[in-house]
């Protein structure tokens, strides 16, 4: 039986998640039974006909088929429950959804689906959408290290209230959030108005899928004096982002002992990276990512006269010191 897909919507508060939600559960089109999970219940219930309820489970079945349960216990738990009543035949679902609050921190929530051997073997990530107030958004940046994590372990950002706010504002939180995470696309949504094709299926966790970086190797985390057009943050963000490429292959030994020692000492403030590298001796992509101290690799595809040998690396963290990250990267590669 295939792995069952989870999405994580993230983002602080007030910025639309169950609004989002909402549009995914009445959508149509998808066609998939959506088990959901929430932290917890808030004044806005993002279903208000309820058929059944189990409280000693904590799983409730929607009046749309779907199935909604809380995490008012341990993550793992409400994981493995869903789990099991779907083996058992007591409910069926196509994909989970979790909702964070406001104020989470998403890796914990990301690092279960690595950590958990429980979780492993039933479920994985499909993909992390975070949601940003345009109204507040830039001053939550500033204030919230919760919104600044949110942002960073994206894979696609989604700006809600661009109507309330002018078009040169929304450009220059688009600048903020891109410096931050290139790795994510974004878009603007009204009303959670958006394809549902949009935020389901991403398969930013997928090892084989295409990385889309900046390719450029422009540093994003820069120092230079704000002017009031240039579209940066007042402040510096301590989270941020760098991209490493080279024509050059990695010499394996060299790599591994990089990754090992950055991890050992970076691993919290790593927040998402990814890449794909070009080995010595070897004929095939090497693709990988990896959640603070957890990593994953695969190897893939033949390189091609289409798509020759070149590794492409990205890094999204906070406070990473991007001068030894790039040092001790082009010191891994082959002599």
């Amino acid at each position: 039986m295939s792995l069952i897909p989870v999405t994580i919507i993230t983002g602080f508060l007030g910025a639309g998640k169950t609004t989002l939600l909402n549009r995914i559960l009445r959508d149509k089109q998808h066609k998939q039974r959506i088990a959901v999970i929430e932290n917890e219940f808030g004044e806005e219930n993002i279903d208000s006909n309820i058929l059944v309820q189990d409280d000693a489970e904590q799983i409730v079945e929607m009046s749309n088929g779907c199935i909604c349960c809380t995490i008012r216990s341990d993550l793992v738990t409400a994981l493995t429950r869903l789990a099991n009543k779907r083996k058992s035949g007591e409910i069926s679902f196509d994909r989970v959804v979790i909702e964070t609050t406001g104020l989470a921190d998403p890796g914990p929530v990301a690092q279960t689906f690595f950590l958990e051997d429980a979780v492993a073997e039933d479920f994985m990530i499909d993909g992390i959408i975070t949601l940003m107030d345009a109204v507040f958004a830039m001053r939550q940046l500033d204030e919230y290290e919760q919104a600044r994590q949110q942002v960073g372990y994206a894979d696609r950002l989604l700006i809600s209230k661009t109507d309330l706010v002018s078009a040169e504002d929304v450009e220059l939180l688009i600048n903020r959030l891109r410096r931050i995470n290139p790795h994510a696309s974004i878009h603007t949504v009204d009303f959670g108005r958006i394809p549902v094709a949009e935020v389901l299926d991403l398969r930013g966790f997928n090892l084989s899928s295409k990385l889309d970086v900046d390719a450029d190797g422009h540093d994003h985390h820069h120092d230079h004096a704000c002017s009031p057009d240039c579209g940066c943050s007042r402040h510096l963000d301590d989270i941020g982002s760098f991209v490493f490429h080279s024509k050059k292959p990695f010499d394996p030994d060299k790599l591994n002992d990089f990754f090992d020692r950055m991890i050992t000492l970076f691993g919290p403030q790593m927040l998402r990276y990814k890449g794909v590298l070009y080995m010595k001796g070897a004929d095939r992509k090497v693709v990988f990512q990896g959640v603070q101290q957890l990593m994953g690799t695969d190897v893939v595809e033949k390189w091609d006269e289409n798509h020759p040998p070149e590794s492409k690396l990205v890094f999204i963290g906070k406070n990473l010191p991007r001068t030894i990250f790039m040092e001790g990267l082009h010191d891994s590669l082959a002599d």
